[in-house]
């Protein structure tokens, strides 16, 4: 407490006024109403309080622009408020202007330790007293308006990298959907290419082999008739390569022959048939179609990579169909799918070959399973399950992101399973779920609608529930 000077002469025009409400919390009458007066005067909304408690009470009901606190007060001094005003979050920016003796240097300086921002000497001088609440309310003014500048120009910020990992994620999908048309297209044209080249020749000779069968038949016939006159007429010393028991064995084996290049045609044909149910290139876009049969010409394509290769035993296909309706889709990319899945599954088991082979552990053949059911909820699974070398919690994690792999550089491009992901979740709205063990093997399921897997279709089964 101290004496009030009656000297108040502002020497500040109206124009370069600034003000705001400002809490005055003093024991002393006096000086609180020569203050709020002062202040009032100069156009300040003013609220009084006679004590450290009284003032932290009423600084929860209103939010003060500037405090100007008495450093000398019974109870809880003007120190202790300010230190509880500063660990409020509600107050702590709220600028504190101590009210202290001339002389009292010591205070001073530990009051603008404690948090304050400035000091005004008793006995008061109106001019010093306006001069220091004007600019101080001032600075804080910038300072909150700084600080809400950062605050709106963060959230622009986090916005702006919303918007560019959107972009971003538009742009791998983008890439996906790119890499994924061409890699169809050229396997069509592909398809394509090798379907004409051998498909005529082959049903050439496949469209002769009857007719070949049938003279066969007739000259082993005109043989049987004509062999013992022909004996007769010019005798065995004549014809030596007429050996009976070698014309024997010609006429049993002759027609073994036939049905030998038969099968092979047919097998040819068939592998041909694989190819083209593989690509779908002669078929529209989506169409109900077969699962297994694809399934099937897609192990046609990978059948050189299941063979045994010298160390390495072959891998066995274990074919568990179930009873699948046609099912509605994009059947060229669902094949894709399958042989991605397929195609990790053969590299999983090699690995796990290597594995063995470098622990001088006996090599278990590989084994795939596949498993086709329809879930009680009426979509269609195809299960492929692996006993290769399985994968970390780590890589299953990120396996379906774009670029991400786990082989050598030359190997993968971190691109199968990505597409694989997006054909299975975005153009059939079905999903694709991966188990895996390290030691024990991998198994995906692939969840999809047997028809009308549309988005305005599936909007009932967002849920996504295999």
């Amino acid at each position: 407490m101290a004496n009030v000077s009656s000297h108040f002469d502002t020497g500040i025009g109206d124009g370069d006024r600034e003000t705001g409400l400002v809490l005055i919390v003093d024991d002393n009458p006096t000086n609180l109403g020569v203050l709020s007066d002062v202040l009032a005067r100069a156009g300040w909304e003013v609220s009084v309080a006679k004590s450290g408690q009284k003032a932290l009470d009423r600084c929860q009901l209103i939010q003060p622009d500037l405090i100007l606190l008495d450093v000398m007060m019974p109870g809880i001094d003007g120190f202790e408020t300010c230190i509880r005003l500063k660990d409020d979050a509600h107050t702590q920016d709220i600028p504190v202007i101590f009210m202290t003796a001339l002389s009292d240097v010591e205070n001073k300086v530990r009051g603008l330790e404690l948090g304050a921002v400035d000091y005004i000497t008793k006995p008061f001088q109106q001019g010093e007293v306006l001069a220091r609440a004007q600019t101080h309310l001032r600075l804080y003014r910038l300072q909150q308006q700084v600080k809400q500048n950062n605050i709106e120009l963060e959230e622009r910020v986090q916005q702006r990298t919303r918007e560019l990992e959107e972009a971003m994620e538009t742009l791998k999908s983008t890439h996906l959907q790119l890499v994924q048309t061409e890699k169809m297209s050229s396997l069509g044209q592909l398809v394509a290419g090798i379907a004409h080249e051998i498909n005529n020749p082959i049903n050439f000779i496949y469209g002769n082999l009857s007719h070949a069968d049938r003279y066969m038949k007739l000259a082993l016939e005109a043989i049987a008739v004509y062999r013992p006159l022909a004996y007769q007429a010019v005798g065995s010393d004549v014809m030596p390569e007429l050996d009976e028991e070698e014309l024997e064995f010609v006429e049993n084996d002759f027609p073994k022959l036939l049905v030998s290049m038969l099968a092979g045609v047919d097998r040819v044909r068939g592998i041909v048939k694989g190819l083209r149910t593989f690509s779908r290139i002669d078929e529209s876009p989506c169409k109900s179609v077969d699962i297994h049969e694809n399934i099937d010409s897609t192990l046609t394509i990978l059948g050189s990579r299941l063979k045994g290769m010298g160390a390495f035993p072959s891998i066995e296909i274990v074919q568990n169909y179930g009873d699948l309706p046609q099912v509605e889709c994009y059947s060229g990319e669902l094949n894709q799918v399958f042989m991605n899945l397929l195609g990790n599954g053969i590299d999983a088991i090699h690995q796990r070959y290597h594995e063995q082979l470098e622990h001088q552990e006996t090599v278990v053949p590989g084994r795939i399973e596949i498993t086709t059911r329809i879930n009680p909820n009426g979509r269609a699974c195809i299960a492929f399950t692996d006993n290769g070398c399985g994968m970390s919690e780590t890589t299953r994690h990120k396996m379906f992101e774009p670029f991400f792999t786990t082989k050598p550089v030359g190997k993968g491009t971190g691109l199968g399973l990505a597409l694989a992901y997006s054909i299975v979740t975005e153009k059939h709205r079905g999903q694709l779920v991966c188990d895996s063990q390290v030691g024990e093997g991998t198994r995906f399921n692939v969840h999809i609608p047997t028809t009308g897997f549309t988005v305005e279709a599936n909007k009932a089964d967002a849920d996504g529930k295999p």
